[in-house]
């Protein structure tokens, strides 16, 4: 079985990549490889059309491939709560929470990623036109590959654009490279509360497959589960990681990454996260019907998950 992941050498899809490789796929008996799939539309398209098994991207962008939530099911969160950065240019001088300074700003913002800026910032009264705010897509930059993060501090140092919305591995190298300040971190109580909730990195298949295959849902879910809490007992098994996959410099920062993000490794879904997704995707125009969102792990206790 194969899991689609949009950006590879980054913290926000990391549980996948890390089960694989720690072994938790195959203690469950499952074989389990991953491919590196841009952007996160396209790796949902490859879902539905069963080119793989399964995707670990963010949650509302399923509605890419699957209308309504018609045939997809979120199996469980890889961690909880919007996980993207508003990072903008050190020239600035843009303080935590400022987001003034995007009035007449070109921000880039991987496809699908962009829509939790957009609501954000429709949400904190800012209008696109008005204001003069561009949020695309920015070039992707050579020498990284379709590595989103990589690719936003890339072309932010080149001032090829003047901010990014992308994940905390791209934040952290502009940080660390002294080229951008974070000006917004919703997960960690930046602007208003229901930002948090409006989508959340997760590990999606087809609802054909849980209807067909309920033990081995239950047994993905499991070794999710395993991951998050061997992360959490040893965060260097992230390092171990990284290694093999990343270029040094990202390889050095990702296990100081995963410690932060552990309070938010649960792989349960909530209502609140349920709610506040429906809410996102309705304001944002994704849906068009009232059909449920199919969820796998739910608020039932990992050990009592059964298929």
């Amino acid at each position: 079985m194969k899991i689609a992941i949009p950006d590879l050498i980054s913290n926000s899809y990391f549980p996948a990549l890390a089960a694989i490789e720690l072994g938790f796929f195959a203690e469950q008996g499952l074989d389990v490889t991953h491919e590196l799939i841009f952007p996160v539309d396209k790796a949902y398209r490859m879902l539905r059309d069963g080119e793989v098994d399964f995707v670990a991207g963010a949650a509302h962008a399923a509605l890419s491939a699957f209308p309504d939530w018609q045939g997809v099911n979120l199996l469980c969160a890889l961690s909880r709560g919007m996980y993207w950065f508003l990072v903008m240019h050190k020239d600035f001088a843009a303080k935590r929470g400022e987001l003034d300074v995007i009035k007449g700003k070109r921000i880039g913002a991987a496809p699908w990623v962009d829509m939790g800026l957009r609501a954000v910032v429709r949400d904190a009264g800012y209008d696109l036109d008005r204001d003069g705010i561009e949020i695309a897509p920015p070039p992707m930059m050579p020498g990284v590959g379709p590595n989103f993060g990589l690719s936003a501090a890339r072309a932010l140092e080149e001032r090829k654009i003047d901010g990014f919305w992308a994940n905390g591995m791209g934040a952290e190298v502009a940080v660390r490279r002294g080229i951008g300040d974070v000006v917004l971190d919703v997960r960690r109580a930046d602007g208003h509360p229901t930002w948090f909730y409006a989508t959340f990195a997760t590990l999606a298949t087809t609802a054909r497959m849980v209807e067909t295959s309920p033990e081995r849902a239950a047994a993905m879910v499991r070794a999710i589960d395993q991951t998050h809490a061997a992360l959490k007992k040893d965060v260097q098994l992230a390092a171990a990681v990284g290694r093999k996959f990343f270029p040094p410099e990202e390889a050095e920062l990702i296990a100081g990454l995963i410690q932060r993000d552990l309070p938010y490794y649960d792989s349960q879904i909530s209502s609140e996260a349920i709610e506040g997704l429906e809410r996102f995707a309705q304001g944002s125009g994704l849906v068009q019907g009232g059909a449920p969102i199919k969820t796998f792990a739910t608020t039932v206790p990992a050990g009592d998950r059964q298929a």
